[in-house]
């Protein structure tokens, strides 16, 4: 435990963590892949490029040191990290790692201001944040090992069907090649999928959500192709996925991970709103809910540019279809003639609160969204505008956290 002189001291870097945080960690990203290249096989270099990772990390940072007299209060993110860094293959050794590049960064940014003083706190403190990281992920990997049909690091998955889903979006049905048991997973939960692409020099991993319900011989997932568009290079592993992988093609799994999950003992109704692939997670768990709680209210909400583009469409309304607990409603941002002339979409437009009061009976549920950061800034303000409690609000990015609390 943190002595209170050292707990004083990193409490008092706080306002330099606000104002400098960013540029530390861009410092300490550079000088972690300058010294150990071999991790480059670990991140996303996309978010690398965009700055998203290094925000994450950055207001990690910050929160840590605000709250680093009480850490059993930041617990709930530890292990949204932990979930993937356990995912992604991080090991207890790549600790002392990040550590010395961290401390270094924050010296080299620093100047003067970093202090002996300060330098010794915060390594005593990243010592003490480490070990409960380390403490979390031991677990998990040991739960996830023992798990029936569990495994630990990547396992190989042969392609047994792919399948196009909408113009962006296509599903790869995932079979063990061993033809083993698989593990169990929670509705919402994802998978990391590694990939080796001809002529690059590192492995990609990236998570996708598992997109169909559980206790099948198979994993599906639904990838995104994501296009070169104006300041956005292409997606590496999603146009490798769309362009290269065939059935018989073997991936690389991590076993499942994540909790942004289906709490299926509350008996309330349920609202899932997503936007583009966001709904991925999301059909997942109500798919479950059909199979296991049928008699529980659900409401799927779902926003995409247009029919062309909406994924899983057909899927969801024969729940609907054969559900008078489900329904389903679509918002499309520029619908096609085609999508006017079928009536097949609800509303034009953009979600917004006076359209999720039409739609949804009463506010005393349970809200689950995901999508697009600025999809789900939207959608979080919407669901405060209208007084729903925080502990009735969950949601999953995909890639780096943000702050949803705050405009573009």
């Amino acid at each position: 435990m943190l002595n209170e002189k050292t707990i004083a001291i990193i409490q008092s870097t706080v306002p330099v963590l606000e104002q400098h945080g960013l540029d530390i960690t861009k410092r300490f990203y550079k000088l972690l892949f300058s010294n150990h290249p071999e991790l480059l096989n670990l991140f996303n270099h996309a978010n690398q490029n965009q700055g998203r990772q290094q925000t994450a990390l950055a207001n990690a940072i910050y929160a840590a040191a605000k709250h680093i007299d009480k850490l059993e209060s930041i617990l709930l993110v530890v292990k949204q990290i932990a979930h993937k860094h356990r995912s992604l293959g991080v090991r207890a050794e790549h600790y002392p790692i990040v550590g010395q590049n961290l401390l270094q960064a924050i010296q080299e940014v620093l100047g003067d201001a970093a202090t002996d003083e300060i330098l010794q706190a915060w390594g005593d403190a990243y010592g003490v944040i480490a070990s409960v990281f380390i403490g979390v992920e031991a677990e998990m990997y040991q739960d996830t090992h023992q798990k029936e049909g569990g495994w630990t690091d990547f396992r190989a998955f042969r392609v047994d069907r792919k399948e196009k889903e909408s113009d962006v979006i296509t599903s790869f049905y995932l079979a063990p090649r061993d033809g083993e048991a698989i593990a169990a997973f929670d509705p919402g939960q994802y998978v990391s999928v590694k990939v080796e692409i001809p002529g690059e020099a590192h492995t990609h991993i990236r998570q996708y959500s598992l997109s169909d319900a559980p206790g099948k011989p198979y994993y599906r997932i639904s990838v995104k192709r994501e296009d070169a568009a104006a300041g956005k290079v292409a997606g590496k592993v999603s146009m490798y996925l769309h362009e290269q992988v065939k059935p018989g093609d073997i991936l690389w799994l991590s076993a499942p991970a994540g909790d942004f999950i289906l709490d299926q003992e509350d008996k309330r109704p349920v609202v899932f709103i997503s936007g583009g692939v966001g709904l991925t997670p999301l059909v997942s768990m109500i798919e479950t809910l059909a199979g296991s709680n049928p008699d529980r209210e659900a409401i799927f909400i779902h926003a995409a540019e247009n029919g062309a583009t909406h994924a899983l469409k057909q899927q969801i309304e024969e729940l609907a279809r054969g559900s008078a607990q489900i329904s389903a409603h679509w918002c499309y941002r520029a619908p096609s003639t085609e999508d006017r002339e079928l009536n097949a979409f609800d509303k034009e437009g953009y979600i917004d609160l006076p359209w999720l009061k039409e739609i949804i009976p009463a506010k005393d549920a349970s809200f689950y969204f995901c999508g697009p950061v600025p999809f789900m800034k939207a959608v979080n303000g919407c669901l405060k505008e209208w007084g729903i409690p925080a502990a009735d609000i969950h949601y999953e990015y995909f890639g780096p956290a943000d702050n949803l609390e705050h405009a573009e």
